[in-house]
Parts: structure tokens; C-alpha cells; sequence
């Protein structure tokens, strides 16, 4: 298992062999075995697999090939509507129409996502993580009929690999782990951090591609732009209104 973990790189490219039943439950039950906040399990999968629905959803996520060449596109989706009505059922009263609560089943629900991203790559299978979830998610709610109380928060595509790209690099261990204390970097620490990053041949493509001075610039002014940011964050506040996580006292 530490292997599989080691080795992980997201799948972009997957063959069409069906997943069987039996590898889909193995992986799906490996999820629920996550973490998750007072053993509420605060989240849901929707399993997709029909081509229909992902020609749908593949918009949300900006048309990427591999939404409708996966066999399985899984949303994970933090959910209190089914722990609300439990709650309701059985004489007492939920109070978790707040951002509070929001963030919780999320934290659960990205556990989850997680557990099943190393399950399915154990079991051979490739994965990929959407980070589009949540900026189109007023449209995948109502592609998935999500009801109040439940919000889409990554997705993962699934599938046996037809490609096996070198693993993505990573910052060095020191980057990002703090010994007892959280210690601020200095500019040199930054500079050691990020300048083998910074050198990789894929890198320097992209900050001539994109007619930059540094990498930083490729991500602030191309791929994760401010304007984008603020568009998406109020769009998600929206939904998280709509959808009952939003209560001020």
C-alpha cells in the first residue's frame, strides 16, 4: 500500500474495459472506512457511469476528455441532508444549516474521495481528481437532482490506465512539514524550496508558452487568476445559500 501511495499520478487516459462490480464495491466500501467526523459520515457518492449523464457533466468540468472516456466519473459531495432527516425522525432537532457544518461534511467528504483514490489505484485501476467541482457546482446539482443539504466537492474520474506518465513532482519534505512549530520561510527558504521546481524543463514550456518572467506569474496571471477566484467564491457562496449551509442568527 505504501507503494501505491508513492506512486500515485493522476490517469488521463483510460482504456474502455468495463470495472467489474465487485472492484467497484471493494473500492467504494474502502472509502467508507475513512475518517469521519463523529462517525456521522456526512457525505455521498454519486456513481456515474452511464454515457448520457457524463456528456452532461463533462461541461462542469471545462469539457475534459477523460469525464466521458472514464468509465466511472464519482462525485463526492458533502451531505447532511440524510443526517438531518434521521435527526428529524427520531425527535430531534438539527442544527447544521451553517458554514460550520458545510466545512465538516466536506472535510469528511474529501476523506472519503481520497480512501477510494488509493483503493482504486491498489486495485489497478487509474484516477484523476477534478478540481472543478466546486466552480461549476450549481450546474452538477442540478444534473445529479443533489437536494438541499448536499454540495458537490471533487470528483474523480476512474478507469484501467491507456497511458502511465511519470509521477508529478512534489516540494522537498522541509518545504512543508513544521517541527513542532509552524515556521515562517525566509526568501532564501523559498528560493531553495521552489528553484528545482522552477528549473524543470515542463515549467520553463510553460513560462515560455505563456510569454512569462517567472512560474509564479504562470499561476497567478494564467491558471488561477484573482478575477477567477472571486467569480468562483461567490458563486460558491451562492449555492452554499441555496442549498441551507448559510444561516446567521
Amino acid at each position: 500500500m505504501t507503494d501505491t501511495l508513492l506512486m500515485h499520478r493522476s490517469i488521463r487516459k483510460y482504456k474502455q474495459n468495463p470495472i467489474p462490480n465487485t472492484i467497484l464495491d471493494y473500492i467504494l466500501e474502502a472509502g467508507t472506512r475513512a475518517p469521519t467526523t463523529g462517525n456521522m459520515q456526512l457525505y455521498s457518492i454519486v456513481v456515474t457511469t452511464g454515457e448520457e449523464i457524463k456528456e452532461e457533466l463533462a461541461p462542469c468540468h471545462f469539457n475534459q476528455s477523460m469525464v466521458k472516456e472514464a468509465p466511472l466519473v464519482l462525485t463526492f459531495c458533502a451531505d447532511f441532508n440524510r443526517f438531518n432527516k434521521w435527526c428529524q425522525q427520531r425527535k430531534a432537532e438539527p442544527g447544521y444549516d451553517n458554514f460550520l457544518s458545510f466545512f465538516t461534511a466536506a472535510i469528511d467528504a474529501v476523506l472519503v474521495a481520497q480512501n477510494v483514490c488509493v483503493a482504486a489505484e491498489d486495485a489497478g485501476l487509474g484516477t484523476c481528481y477534478l478540481g472543478t467541482t466546486t466552480y461549476m457546482a450549481n450546474k452538477i446539482i442540478d444534473i445529479l437532482d443533489l437536494p438541499k443539504g448536499v454540495v458537490p466537492v471533487t470528483t474523480l474520474t476512474v478507469g484501467y490506465p491507456d497511458e502511465w506518465p511519470e509521477t508529478t513532482d512534489r516540494l522537498p519534505l522541509e518545504a512543508v512539514v513544521h517541527r513542532e512549530k509552524y515556521h515562517d520561510y525566509s526568501e532564501s527558504d523559498i528560493d531553495n524550496h521552489y528553484g528545482e521546481k522552477e528549473l524543470l524543463a515542463i515549467y520553463q514550456e510553460f513560462i515560455k508558452e505563456h510569454k512569462k518572467e517567472t512560474l509564479a506569474q504562470v499561476f497567478t496571471d494564467v491558471r488561477y487568476k484573482k478575477d477567477d477566484n472571486v467569480l468562483f467564491s461567490k458563486s460558491l457562496l451562492d449555492i452554499l445559500e441555496k442549498q441551507g449551509f448559510m444561516n446567521h442568527p
